[in-house]
C-alpha cells in the first residue's frame, strides 16, 4: 500500500534520517552544481545496485550542496554523477524535518489531471518558468537504507519529484516550457544559449 509523503516524513524523522546533515548554507559546497550547457546534465543515470555507505554519503553531499544553493530538490547527474538518486526536502528551514532520499525511483501511475506551475531549477539559477505536469503521482523507489517503498504525492511534492526524476534521462525543466517566446528571453537574460534547450513541447 502507498504510503503519503506525510507519513513517510513521519516515520523518518522519529527513526532519524541516516542522512541527514545541517541544513545551513556552506562557504563552499561540496559538491558543483552543473548549469545549462554543460553536456553532463544529458547522459541517462545508471540504477545504483547496492546502497551502501557511498550512496548514503553522496546523499549526504547532494544535500549539503542543495542547502548551500537554497534550492529544494537535487539529482545526482545535475553534480556530474550519473546515479539515480534524488533529494528533496520542501521544508529546508526547519531542522527537523527530515530530507527525502529516492534510490530507482519509477513513477508507476500520475494523474489524468494536470497543473500548470512555475518552475526553477538548481542548473538553470534565475530562470523561472510555468511547466504543465501532472498534479499528483505514484512513485516507488529505495530509500537511503536500500529499503522498498512506495509513495503518493501531490502538490509541490509531485512536482519536484517529476522535475528531478527528469534529470535522470537528461531531461531539463525548460526543454518543457511551451512559451517559446518567454523562454528565450529569460534564459538571455541570465546568460544562457537558447540552443541549448532540447524542447519536448
Amino acid at each position: 500500500m502507498a504510503r503519503s509523503f506525510a507519513q513517510l516524513a513521519r516515520s523518518a524523522e522519529k527513526a532519524g534520517s541516516p542522512v541527514a546533515v545541517p541544513k545551513e548554507p556552506l562557504d563552499t559546497a561540496p559538491l558543483q552544481i552543473h548549469t545549462l550547457g554543460d553536456d553532463v546534465l544529458r547522459l541517462d543515470a545508471r540504477r545504483i545496485g547496492k546502497v551502501d555507505e557511498t550512496v548514503r554519503d553522496l546523499a549526504r553531499d547532494m544535500l549539503r550542496s542543495m542547502y548551500t544553493a537554497r534550492g529544494i530538490g537535487l539529482a545526482a547527474p545535475q553534480v556530474g554523477v550519473h546515479q539515480q538518486l534524488l533529494v528533496i526536502d520542501l521544508d529546508p528551514e526547519t531542522a527537523s524535518s527530515p530530507p527525502l532520499v529516492l534510490i530507482n525511483p519509477e513513477i508507476t501511475s500520475a494523474s489524468a489531471s494536470l497543473e500548470t506551475y512555475e518552475e526553477g531549477c538548481l542548473s538553470i539559477p534565475g530562470v523561472y518558468l510555468d511547466v504543465v505536469r501532472p498534479s499528483a503521482v505514484q512513485v516507488s523507489f529505495r530509500d537511503e537504507m536500500g529499503r522498498p517503498r512506495t509513495m503518493k504525492a501531490d502538490g509541490l511534492m509531485a512536482r519536484c519529484i517529476q522535475h528531478e526524476m527528469d534529470h535522470l534521462t537528461g531531461v531539463l525543466f525548460v526543454d518543457r516550457v511551451t512559451d517559446a517566446g518567454g523562454l528565450t528571453k529569460e534564459l538571455k537574460d541570465h546568460g544562457f544559449q537558447p540552443n541549448d534547450v532540447r524542447s519536448l513541447a
